[in-house]
């Protein structure tokens, strides 16, 4: 049948009209004439695959990876880039909509738009340096390695990933030439790939200071000393850095005395060093990163007076940041392993105005004394998907009078501002991080002021 597109939803999914009710078609863009063809049906909404496109829109681009529309990682290739940009931020909006509905919000708002900045963006390819490569292995035990397709857990086999950093991009073909040479089939359940900065082992020979390839095995069986020189072989052409996760720990191919794994750092715009381990969360987008914690700093206006409370601080990519400006960073944590490795990374990077503590950011936490012995005249949230909706809520009796929110997800930030601004916060600044190009992922930075 035919139909007229109407709009993109919040996934990114075409939406037309069909016998009175939403139709929703992946792959199709608005304004666009589609033929489909209904492929489920509610009693409230249909979905439908695009056969074809009789007239098509003017924002519609040819999709540069040979795998799209059957890997389930991007969305929005077909999409011009620009246009994916507006899209992220329409989608913000209706979000903040929906939760600014109550009158007392929405009257602060009305007939106002969200003011939004200028968006962070980096190069809409070869952006990601971090990402987990899925292994599945038939009855013959044939690999196939790539990432899960659309609303399956089904492999894509991927040959290239024009979304991921070189060399990441290519090393498919190399990863399935050497998984058809072990002798232990069936071994293996996923391997992440990552591109560090900095890699040193223990060894000093062995000592790397360029970009490196690093890979986390998760073998599921041990490794024979047969196959173990065939990742050595790879590793050494390749000059990669192998780690074998068991499940409970992960350690290098070939452990040294003191099991050691590698330590690997990422550099920040400040040339500050962020030390990590393979297992350890990072921003992916190392360009976004940059920029994201320089409008952090432009945007919180620093002096040498300012205490500034760093929720949610992980690694501490933002808290060296901020030290360099701030008289006296606190960085909080949920995990204690996390708050260790910040406080490492400040020591390293000659930091002494930085303090760490462990703490459930999504209890109550207003007594601890990190948090009543201290006047903060600053706070920077970077919470998970979750948001931090418990977190604002204590902010908000705090009366910190400058709130920046770096958020992952729009919808649980739409949640939290609007608990913000019904404590009397005002919403001074709003903008895109275009973390995941390509994906209808978004993330946003948010600054409100007392």
């Amino acid at each position: 049948m035919t139909v007229s597109v109407e709009k993109l939803d919040i996934n990114g999914v075409g939406v037309g009209r069909w016998q009175n009710k939403p139709v929703f078609i992946a792959g199709a863009l608005p304004h666009e004439v589609v033929e489909v063809k209904i492929i489920e049906q509610k009693s409230k909404y249909a979905r439908a695959k695009l056969i074809s496109i009789t007239k098509q829109s003017d924002n519609r681009v040819e999709p540069l990876c040979q795998h799209f529309g059957v890997c389930g990682g991007c969305d929005l290739q077909m999409l011009a880039i620009d246009e994916q940009l507006i899209f992220k931020q329409n989608k913000v909006s209706d979000l903040f909509s929906r939760f600014f509905s109550t009158q007392s919000i929405a009257k602060k708002f009305e007939g106002k738009d969200l003011p939004w900045q200028a968006p962070i963006k980096s190069s809409p390819w070869h952006y990601r340096r971090k990402a987990r490569i899925g292994v599945q292995f038939d009855k013959k035990s044939h690999a196939t390695i790539g990432f899960r397709q659309k609303a399956t857990n089904q492999l894509a086999a991927i040959k290239s990933c024009p979304v991921l950093v070189e060399p990441l991009n290519v090393i498919f073909p190399l990863l399935k030439k050497l998984l058809a040479q072990l002798t232990v089939q069936s071994a293996i359940g996923h391997i992440e790939v990552i591109q560090a900065d900095i890699v040193e082992t223990i060894l000093a020979e062995q000592r790397q200071k360029d970009n490196h390839v690093v890979l986390v095995i998760r073998q599921l069986k041990s490794m024979n000393e047969t196959d173990i020189e065939l990742w050595q072989s790879y590793a050494r052409k390749y000059r990669w850095q192998v780690i074998i996760d068991d499940g409970n720990k992960q350690l290098p191919l070939v452990s040294t005395k003191d099991e050691h794994s590698a330590v690997l750092s990422y550099a920040l715009a400040d040339k500050s060093k962020i030390y990590f381990a393979s297992s350890d969360f990072i921003q992916i987008n190392h360009q976004v990163n940059n920029a994201m914690i320089s409008q952090a700093l432009a945007w919180l206006n620093l002096s040498a007076s300012d205490n500034v409370l760093d929720l949610f601080c992980g690694l501490g990519n933002f808290s060296l940041a901020l030290a360099k400006q701030a008289k006296l960073v606190v960085g909080v944590e949920g995990v204690q392993v996390m708050v260790e490795k910040a406080s490492h990374n400040a020591l390293v990077n000659g930091l002494d105005n930085c303090q760490f503590y462990q703490a459930d950011l999504n209890s109550s936490w207003l007594l601890d004394s990190w948090a009543k012995d201290q006047v903060f005249d600053k706070v920077l949230l970077d919470p998970a998907r979750a948001g931090a909706e418990q977190a604002v809520s204590q902010i908000a009796k705090l009366h910190i009078p400058s709130v920046l929110y770096v958020s992952c997800d729009p919808a649980t930030l739409a949640r939290d501002s609007a608990i913000l601004i019904t404590q009397g916060y005002k919403l001074e600044k709003i903008s895109l991080m275009d973390m995941f190009a390509q994906t209808k992922h978004v993330e946003t930075m948010v600054l409100f002021t007392l």
